[in-house]
C-alpha cells in the first residue's frame, strides 16, 4: 500500500524557540524531479523584528561572557555538530550536493567551529595595543563588539557558508539575525536545532528563512541593528542595503566569499564586527615611604 511522507515543517529559530512564522506562510522546497522536500516558513517583517528584539536581549549577557567561556560554547556546538553529521550529509544530498561533496562539506563546517572557538581569547591580543603616550598615562585600546549584527547568509552554501558566517561573529561577543539560503535552507533550521542544544543562549544567534527580495530592506533599515553582514552579489540588494545602512550609520559588510577555501576563515572577519575602545589610565607614582603623589 502507498502511503504520502509526512513532511517535516522547518520552523523558524528566534530567542531560542521554534515559532511558527507569524505570516502563517510557507513555501515548498523542490529537488531536481520537482518533488517536495519540505514546508518552509516564509518569515515576514514582524518575524525579523521579534528576532531583533531577542538578539539584543540576549547581548549583555553574551558580551559580559568571558572569552575563554565563548570557546567553550563554541566548541560544544562543534560537538554536537559532529554527533549528527549523518544527518546533515543527508540533508545536503536531498538538496541535490554530491554525496563525497556534502560529507567534506559537513567536516568543513565542523572544522571552522573548532577553528573560531580556539580564536574566542586570543583576537584581543592580536588587534589589542598598549599605546605610548607623551603624559604620565597608560594608555590601552581595546576590541569590544559591535552589537546586534543581521546577516544575509550565502545563497548557494546551505551549511558551510552559515556556519562561517556566524562563528566569527559570535565569537567576538555580537549577536545576530540570519536570513538562510532560500533554495537551500534545510540545514540552516537543522543547524539552529544544535545550537538550542549546545549551551548556547537563547537569542545569541536567530534564524530565519525566507526571500532576500521581501526581507533585505528590513535587515538594512532597522535601527536597533548596529551592522549587517551580506554575503550575496546581488546588485541592487547591495546598493539599497547600503542607503538604508547609512540611515543609523550601521557598518556594513559584503562577505560574498568562496567559504571552501581556508584563507576565508581567519581573525578579521572577527575584527570587521569589533569596534575598538581607548582608555586612558593615569599613572601613579610612589615616593619614599610609599606616599603617592
Amino acid at each position: 500500500m502507498s502511503r504520502l511522507n509526512v513532511l517535516k515543517t522547518y520552523k523558524i529559530y528566534i530567542g531560542g524557540q521554534f515559532p511558527r512564522t507569524e505570516s502563517g506562510r510557507y513555501y515548498d522546497l523542490k529537488n531536481k524531479k520537482n518533488e517536495v522536500l519540505a514546508n518552509v516558513c516564509l518569515s515576514s517583517r514582524k518575524d525579523f523584528r521579534n528576532a531583533v528584539v531577542a538578539a539584543r536581549s540576549a547581548f549583555g549577557g553574551w558580551s559580559g561572557r568571558s572569552a575563554f567561556n565563548r570557546g567553550q560554547i563554541l566548541y560544544r556546538v562543534a560537538e554536537m555538530l559532529e554527533g549528527r553529521k549523518t544527518q546533515f550529509t543527508e540533508e545536503l544530498v536531498l538538496q541535490g550536493v554530491a554525496a563525497k561533496a556534502a560529507a567534506t562539506e559537513v567536516q568543513q563546517s565542523i572544522d571552522r567551529l573548532v577553528h573560531y572557538a580556539g580564536w574566542c581569547d586570543k583576537y584581543q591580543q592580536l588587534f589589542g595595543s598598549v599605546n605610548p603616550v607623551a603624559s604620565s598615562h597608560f594608555n590601552f585600546s581595546v576590541p569590544e563588539p559591535t552589537g546586534v549584527v543581521s546577516v544575509i547568509a550565502p545563497e548557494k552554501s546551505s551549511l558551510l557558508g552559515l556556519v562561517s558566517v556566524i562563528a566569527p561573529i559570535i565569537a567576538g561577543g555580537n549577536t545576530c539575525v540570519v536570513l538562510a539560503s532560500e533554495s537551500l535552507p534545510l540545514c540552516s533550521i537543522t543547524f539552529s536545532e544544535v545550537l538550542a542544544t549546545s549551551d548556547l543562549p537563547g537569542g545569541v544567534v536567530n534564524i530565519i528563512t525566507g526571500t532576500t527580495k521581501e526581507l533585505h530592506e528590513h535587515f538594512s533599515s532597522h535601527m536597533d541593528v548596529n551592522a549587517i553582514v551580506y554575503c550575496r552579489n546581488n546588485k541592487e540588494e547591495i546598493k539599497k542595503i547600503g542607503e538604508n545602512a547609512s540611515l543609523n550609520v550601521k557598518r556594513n559588510f559584503n562577505w560574498d566569499k568562496d567559504w571552501t577555501k581556508s584563507e576565508n576563515e581567519n581573525p578579521y572577519l572577527i575584527l570587521d564586527l569589533q569596534e575598538i575602545k581607548t582608555t586612558w589610565h593615569p599613572i601613579e607614582n610612589i615616593g619614599v615611604g610609599g606616599a603617592k603623589y
